[in-house]
């Protein structure tokens, strides 16, 4: 029997965990027949193939949970003041985990957690929409390294994805597919969520995708975690209905609380005038309640302000209002987030299945974001706009944050707050406020420490042998034809038993990378190497290695290096390893987008209104230079109007659109709105309609030309303004908040739209 496990975790896992046996070997693809077949029935001897791999019995259900860009600090379960009623309950009857490790961005993390696999290993050390043409950063997830859905679907459990799943490269994201990278084509029955290479989606207008195919907009305009959640339900109602002996795996990722921090104002308002007393209050409260929790040594101290942050005192009386606000939205978003989850709780509890069902809660795919930078942003910011108009503009709109007329993202002081009680933020993988986060484990049949915390070090790849290895499944030794490479985590599962508490650490050496940070971690030391290629955070003479003993230091606060050089050296050497062994290397700080999706090259995407109300297209990048929009229209005796074509939302964006027989194109600059109207009325009959916007200036400048019939109606010089225009290109309608308040979302074009061009110039 082949056992597929590294070197470092050799006998590290149990004989659950061991690959191959003869359970697998009947799920061939083509199953052997053990009958006799012969010329009558009489002479013939059935046989009938397994129809479906069997789980063992009293397997239980699996629930992973992923609630995104949530700093250390952030929820109640660890000692954050963001109420979390539901974690707060899964982490009371599980076991904490204060030493968990994820990679500081998204779609890494995501890329290690579905395999069990260093991110790089798995050719993720970035996005895949900006991939790199080495096998550590191209973006396509192997299929040699299958995904816990394939290995937990080949044990007999169905399985479904739910909200974010980022781990699908670009070039195969479109309705062209091919669909074998998409959720659905890597383990899961069905998926419901954003597209499947996007970090996420407007919250309050999400585009979303059902298994592989586009869900049309909610009629009620429901908030994208709402919506997760119901499907979430459903899906285990039918499955259990179906077969309720069979068990599932939710895999569970909201958009929450990445930005937009987009929330109703009922949830926001629970929050009010509680973080007056601002982000240093926040850092000293909540270091006191991790103590009181235990999730902190009891001598830890706050790590230093984080450059750019400013102390909370010196800002004036309106900054403060502002940024308190931003934080009661943040509040809200997560508290709502939790609500939510909690739904899903309480119907698995319901039906009777939660004592038997695994729920792993992993409160951020990295830390806190610092993209707000240190005044947060309402909405989209004109490159020109000074500190004071941003400010003004906010302050103006404070009520409408979280709404779908904001695009929140709090200011650098919140991050760091949620951090508590590390340095930095997200993206800084030499952090530990980039990469450390909660982990919950809770399952009532096996975890009889309730409330009980563990401390040994572990990372996000843990997570998959964790499972398997609880829930007493095996990997196949192949998996739809593909021999399976080794599983690089460690399984967490020694740490259950609460006399087991206390037993040293069995993940003992991880690397981290991304842009350029990076760090090592080996036997409770750290040797950390800073880089930012901004240098507004981090000056050039921290890029260095910096040493840290975290078992005596836990927060990095005292820089061995100098006094221990030898040290340095070798755990620079143990990076140098493990980085050429997983594909970290060529190591690199800037990213260009590089979509490679199958519209490279191309300069004319043609869009259809048939069959769809909208189309949505991935990686046509129209906006980084000159274009024209084409419509080819049929207008009725009548007369018609809406929207011919749309690019965007209220906060920026532009339309192509017919009103009171005018042709009229709609410029949104971070919600300055520019149109330009045509000076002769739209004709009945066949008409073509154009848009041409001509760079010029390196870009700097845009000039727009309306034309009907291949004559000039219109044109204005836009000057010096900012690139406008969204992830999503439609034909007929503008999806979401309105381009233009001239008009009511969606707007449908009421003649006959025959197709739209976009062709870049």
């Amino acid at each position: 029997m082949k056992q597929f496990i590294s070197n470092r975790n050799l006998g590290l896992i149990s004989s659950a965990f061991m690959l191959g046996g003869s359970a697998m070997a009947q799920y061939s693809p083509t199953p052997v027949f053990n009958g006799k077949i012969g010329k009558t029935p009489e002479e013939t001897k059935e046989a009938f193939p397994a129809v479906n791999p069997q789980a063992s019995e009293g397997a239980p259900n699996v629930v992973w949970i992923v609630i995104d860009d949530i700093g250390y600090g952030a929820a109640s379960a660890f000692g954050g003041l963001i109420e979390t009623p539901t974690l707060d309950r899964l982490a009371g009857q599980g076991l904490r985990y204060t030493n968990f490790h994820t990679c500081a961005f998204s779609a890494p993390t995501r890329a290690a957690l579905l395999t069990g696999r260093n991110q790089h290993s798995v050719h993720f050390g970035f996005f895949a929409s900006t991939s790199y043409g080495t096998p550590g950063y191209d973006g396509y997830l192997p299929f040699e390294k299958a995904t816990i859905a394939e290995i937990l679907r080949e044990n007999g459990y169905n399985t479904f994805a739910i909200g974010k799943y980022h781990v699908t490269h670009s070039a195969d994201a479109s309705q062209a597919g091919p669909f074998n990278r998409w959720p659905t084509g890597r383990g899961f029955d069905h998926y419901f969520g954003f597209s499947p290479d996007e970090w996420g989606t407007d919250q309050w207008h999400p585009v979303l995708y059902r298994d592989t195919q586009r869900e049309p907009e909610d009629p009620q305009g429901r908030h994208v975690t709402e919506l997760l959640a119901n499907e979430a339900i459903r899906y285990i109602a039918d499955q259990k209905s179906a077969a309720p002996d069979k068990p599932f795996f939710l895999y569970f990722a909201t958009g929450a609380g990445h930005a937009p921090h987009h929330v109703a104002p009922e949830w926001a308002d629970r929050y009010k005038g509680k973080f007056d007393k601002g982000w240093d209050w926040y850092r000293e409260e909540v270091l006191a309640r991790q103590k009181q929790l235990g999730v902190v040594p009891a001598d830890t101290r706050l790590a230093p302000r984080n450059n750019g942050v400013k102390p909370w005192d010196e800002l004036p009386p309106d900054e403060k209002k502002l940024f308190a606000r931003y934080m009661e939205t943040y509040a809200g978003f997560i508290s709502h987030t939790d609500y939510e989850i909690g739904r899903i709780i309480r119907f698995i509890e319901n039906i009777g299945q939660l004592d038997n069902t695994l729920v792993v809660v992993l409160i951020g795919d990295n830390g806190a974001e610092g993209a707000g930078r240190e005044l947060g942003n309402h909405q989209p910011n004109t490159p020109d706009a000074t500190r004071e108009e941003r400010l003004g503009k906010a302050l103006r709109h404070i009520d409408l944050l979280g709404t779908e007329y904001s695009s929140p993202n709090y200011p650098d002081g919140w991050a760091a707050a949620a951090n508590t009680p590390f340095r930095y933020y997200k993206s800084y993988a030499n952090y530990e406020g980039g990469t450390q986060d909660p982990l919950i484990l809770f399952y009532p049949k096996k975890i009889k420490d309730r409330g009980g915390i563990r401390h040994q070090y572990s990372y996000v790849s843990d997570v998959l042998p964790t499972t398997v290895e609880i829930v007493g499944a095996k990997v196949p030794t192949v998996i739809k034809g593909y021999p399976q490479e080794p599983v690089e985590g460690v399984s967490l599962a020694y740490t259950l038993a609460p006399e087991n508490r206390n037993l040293p650490e069995r993940h003992t050496v991880q690397y981290y990378e991304m842009t350029g940070s990076h760090a090592i971690y080996k036997d409770g030391w750290k040797a950390s190497f800073p880089h930012d290629f901004r240098t507004e955070r981090l000056p050039r003479s921290e890029e260095r290695w910096h040493l840290y003993n975290l078992r005596e230091d836990y927060n990095e606060i005292n820089d061995l290096a100098d006094q221990h050089p030898e040290k340095v050296r070798e755990l620079a050497e143990a990076f140098d390893a493990e980085a050429w062994k997983y594909n970290v290397y060529p190591l690199k700080d800037r990213w260009e987008t590089k979509n490679r999706t199958i519209l490279d090259g191309k300069k004319q995407v043609v869009l259809y209104t048939e069959g769809r109300p909208y189309a949505s297209l991935y990686g046509f990048r129209y906006t980084a230079g000159s274009y024209a929009v084409t419509a080819h229209a049929l207008i009725p005796q009548s007369g018609a109007e809406g929207v011919l074509f749309s690019s965007g939302n209220a906060a920026s964006g532009v339309s192509l659109y017919v009103k009171q027989k005018k042709l009229v194109f709609a410029w949104n600059a971070a919600g300055n709105l520019t149109e330009i109207i045509s000076a002769k009325n739209v004709p009945v009959g066949e008409v073509v309609f154009k848009a041409e916007v001509i760079y010029s200036n390196e870009g700097k400048n845009k000039a727009v030309t309306l034309y009907i019939d291949g004559e000039k109606v219109a044109d204005r010089d836009l000057g010096t303004v900012q690139t406008v225009g969204g992830n999503n290109i439609e034909a007929g309608r503008n999806f979401g908040t309105p381009v233009s308040t001239a008009y009511k979302s969606p707007y449908i074009f009421t003649g006959n739209l025959k197709k739209v061009t976009v062709d870049r110039l």
